[in-house]
C-alpha cells in the first residue's frame, strides 16, 4: 500500500483510507464481521481509518473502537462532528458548545484518549468560524486531538477558516474532505488549488460515485430499490452519468481492469490527493478493492477519461452532495417580490 503525506502535518497516510460509514444499522450490522473488515484492511497496509460521530447513529464509531483495541498506535484516526445526533435543537452543528461535549462521546465509543484527526464534517452557516475554530484549538492544546480539518467546505469558506486563524493566532484547518471522483471533478476548479496554496491534506470521498462506478448499474438496466434505503438514488439514474460509465467501462476493459479499480486509481493519481476513502460494506467488496491498490493509470488513459469527463467538471451531484444556502433557499437567490415589481 501506497503511502502519502497528509498535507503539511507530518502524518504519513496509505493511499485509501478505510471509510466506516457502511459499518453498523445502515450497512453491515455484523459487529464481528465489521471488526475482522477492519484487521483485514490495516493488514493490507492501511494506516488511516475514517468514521464519524453520526454514523449508524453513533454505533459505527462504537465498532471502529473495538476493532481497533490493541492496534491504536498504528493506526491515523479522524471522526467529524457536526450532524444531528438526538433531539433539540443544539445537539447538532459546530458551535464550541457541542463541539467540546460531543468529542468526549466520540472518544468514550472509540475507545481512545486522542483524535489524530477531528473534521467538521459540513459547513455550518449558523455559526461563526471562529467561535468553531477556537473550540477546535482548545481541543489540540489539550491533547484530546492532533490535527483538525474540514468536510464539504466551500473554497471560499476554506480561505476564510484560514485567515481567521492567521487573524486570530488559532491553529488552522490542515485538511479538507471533498467529493472527488471520474464523474465528480469539480474539486479540480477551485478546492485542489486551494488546498495546495494552504498545504492542506486532501482525503476525498465517493471514488466509486456512491456506487455507480462500480459496474452494477448499467444504462438501460433500472437500478433496484436499496433495500437499506428504501429509496433510488437520482444520480443511479442520470442518464448522463450512465452514458459516461458505459464509455469508461470500455476504456478499463481495453486497460484489462475493472471500472472500480479505474476510477480508485483515477482518484489517487492527482497530486494533491492524499488518500481515497474506501467505503467497503462486506469482506468481499474490501478484497477486491485492496485488489487494485497498486493500479496506476498512464497518461493515455487519462487523457481518455478526460475527453468523457473534462477536468474540471460534474455529471450532476451526487444525491448526498452539500448544497450550500445559496442554491438551497430561494430567498437568497430572489429580491422580494414588491422590490422586483418596483424595478
Amino acid at each position: 500500500m501506497r503511502t502519502r503525506e497528509l498535507g503539511q502535518t507530518g502524518i504519513e497516510v496509505s493511499a485509501y483510507c478505510l471509510g466506516t460509514m457502511m459499518f453498523g444499522p445502515v450497512g453491515n450490522p455484523d459487529h464481528d464481521e465489521c471488526v475482522r473488515m477492519t484487521h483485514r484492511a490495516l493488514d493490507a497496509g492501511v494506516n488511516f481509518v475514517d468514521t464519524a460521530d453520526v454514523y449508524g447513529y453513533s454505533e459505527t464509531e462504537e465498532i471502529v473502537g473495538k476493532a481497533l483495541k490493541g492496534r491504536r498506535d498504528d493506526v491515523v484516526l479522524a471522526t467529524k462532528v457536526n450532524g444531528r445526533m438526538g433531539e433539540g435543537p443544539n445537539r447538532h452543528g459546530s458551535s464550541r458548545r457541542w463541539i467540546i461535549a460531543e468529542v468526549e462521546q466520540s472518544l468514550r465509543r472509540l475507545q481512545t484518549d486522542y483524535i489524530d484527526l477531528y473534521q467538521i464534517h459540513h459547513p455550518d452557516p449558523r455559526t461563526d468560524i471562529e467561535e468553531t475554530l477556537s473550540a477546535l484549538t482548545d481541543l489540540v492544546r489539550s491533547g484530546k486531538v492532533r490535527a483538525i480539518g474540514s468536510s464539504n467546505l466551500p473554497p471560499s469558506e476554506i480561505v476564510q477558516a484560514q485567515w481567521v486563524s492567521e487573524r486570530r493566532a488559532l491553529h488552522r484547518l490542515r485538511t479538507e474532505q471533498p467529493t472527488y471522483s471520474i464523474l465528480n471533478r469539480g474539486i479540480e476548479r477551485e478546492v485542489l488549488p486551494v488546498c495546495r496554496r494552504y498545504g492542506l491534506g486532501v482525503l476525498v470521498w465517493g471514488p466509486l460515485s456512491s456506487g455507480l462506478l462500480t459496474g452494477r448499474y448499467r444504462k438501460g438496466t433500472p437500478p433496484a430499490e436499496s433495500a437499506r434505503m428504501h429509496w433510488v438514488p437520482r444520480h443511479l439514474t442520470d442518464e448522463r452519468k450512465l452514458d459516461a460509465v458505459e464509455r469508461l467501462i470500455t476504456v478499463a476493459e481495453e486497460a484489462g481492469m475493472s471500472l472500480a479499480h479505474l476510477a480508485m486509481a483515477f482518484a489517487t493519481t492527482h497530486p494533491d490527493v492524499s488518500a481515497a476513502v474506501i467505503g467497503p460494506r462486506t469482506m468481499e467488496q474490501l478484497e477486491d478493492l485492496l485488489a487494485g491498490a497498486t493500479i496506476t493509470l498512464g497518461d493515455d488513459i487519462l487523457d481518455t477519461i478526460d475527453e468523457i469527463v473534462p477536468p474540471g467538471t460534474d455529471i450532476g451531484p451526487l444525491d448526498i452532495s452539500y448544497d450550500p444556502p445559496a442554491v438551497t433557499h430561494p430567498a437568497l437567490r430572489r429580491r422580494p417580490a414588491g422590490d422586483r415589481a418596483a424595478a
